[in-house]
């Protein structure tokens, strides 16, 4: 069983990789193999960013329903080699179609949250689910601060060795899964595969029929919107209003991950000890209001530094709630509970880069009635705001 645990944290962290692992040799990749100038890279490097995301979000619960009909172990050995292949391809890709290409099938690929999410559902007791779900949240967090480091560390070699470093170790990791991992979906448990409700639309729509579930579907949604303020704006925040360098705003996002990585793997589990699940959702998004309020106002970079540990905290938020609805779903719908709040975390990384950065540029300009570059946080502690009285709303038949 821990090695079937270490197999689904190592598979969680190599998919939040591939977000980051690209972004330090981007520039150089893409004239590379493009041509032009760094403005031109940067137009094709948020299309290539784009269509990650994207697949995703279209492929998080069709995964999770391939999962809940076939069974966990094929969806991610699957993937696992399919990933490995995707990223030779991209060490060897001579043109910006082919990188395109490879970003889509990674995207796809990378999608099996959703499955490792049911895994840890179908392994965990009741009471063990939220420390659980930390466990893949922390897992989670150490690879968006590992894409980056060895993406930029391994660039040094050239633009495609992190290609290649990827590919081995999914590679690895497929040798690990297909020795180790052993299947818990029985065969007398699996419901159908259904296209219509394997979409994000449709498996939304579906569990919206269930008791409970929309409002808090709803909640998540808003929860991730306004945490994602911090990848979308801080390296411009911290530079408009501290003067930081890049290698002080990559120290400081470094450590945001690692503190968050610590609160999911280890505080979750005496915190919903101690508060309950619902407790520790409302106090997740105590600490994130604070830290919203502080910041949209805040005028040193020191007390920033500081403040990371303490915001951090706000990661209770996303263990404790999952858990909450992965009780209100039964087991065959696991897979497709956990499709829809990957699909639904996805579209935040869509929408609030986006948004956030529209309200950064309005106060930053020179024009701006009032120049506030933390301006973006306001709007964060309002969806905040909502999401906790959506929750209390909503949550209150949770203990």
């Amino acid at each position: 069983m821990r090695l079937s645990l270490a197999f689904i944290l190592i598979t969680v962290g190599i998919d939040a990789m591939g977000i980051g692992l690209i972004l330090p040799i981007m520039p150089a990749l893409i004239t590379e193999v493009q041509g032009g100038t760094l403005s031109d890279a940067a137009l094709w490097g948020g299309v290539l960013s784009a269509s990650f995301a994207v697949m995703q979000f279209l492929f998080g619960p069709v995964l999770g329903n391939l999962s809940d009909a076939y069974g966990r172990r094929p969806v991610l050995l699957v993937s696992l080699a399919v990933m490995t292949l995707d990223y030779l391809v991209m060490a060897l890709a001579g043109s910006i179609w082919l990188l395109l290409l490879g970003r889509i099938v990674g995207g796809i690929t990378a999608a099996t949250h959703s499955t490792a999410g049911a895994y840890m559902a179908d392994i965990s007791a009741p009471e063990e689910k939220a420390a659980r779900f930390g466990l893949l949240g922390a897992a989670l967090g150490l690879g968006f601060v590992a894409g980056p480091v060895l993406g930029g560390l391994l660039g040094e070699l050239g633009t495609r060795a992190p290609f290649y470093a990827a590919a081995l170790l999914a590679g690895l990791n497929f040798l690990l899964g297909f020795f180790v991992m052993r299947e818990t979906v029985p065969a007398d448990g699996r419901r159908p595969f259904q296209w219509r409700q394997a979409g994000p639309l449709g498996a939304f729509r579906a569990l919206g029929r269930l008791p409970g579930i929309r409002p808090l579907l709803s909640v998540y949604f808003l929860y991730s919107v306004a945490v994602y303020v911090y990848p979308a704006i801080w390296a411009y925040f911290t530079a408009a209003r501290f003067d930081w360098s890049p290698q002080m705003i990559g120290v400081s996002l470094g450590l945001y991950g690692i503190s968050m990585a610590l609160v999911q793997g280890v505080l979750i589990r005496p915190a919903t000890s101690w508060l309950g699940e619902r407790g520790a959702v409302i106090a997740g998004f105590g600490f994130e209001a604070v830290a919203f309020a502080i910041l949209s106002v805040l005028a040193s970079g020191t007390i920033a530094l500081i403040l990371i540990p303490v915001t951090a905290l706000g990661a209770l938020v996303q263990p404790a709630i999952t858990a909450i609805l992965s009780r209100r779903v039964d087991a065959s719908r696991q897979g497709e509970l956990q499709g829809v709040m990957a699909s639904l975390h996805a579209l935040s990384m869509i929408l609030s880069p986006l948004g956030m950065g529209v309200v950064f540029a309005a106060f930053t300009r020179e024009a701006a009635p009032i120049h506030l570059p933390g301006a973006p946080f306001l709007v964060a502690l309002v969806l905040m705001l909502f999401a906790l009285v959506l929750f209390l709303r909503a949550g209150r038949s949770v203990t």
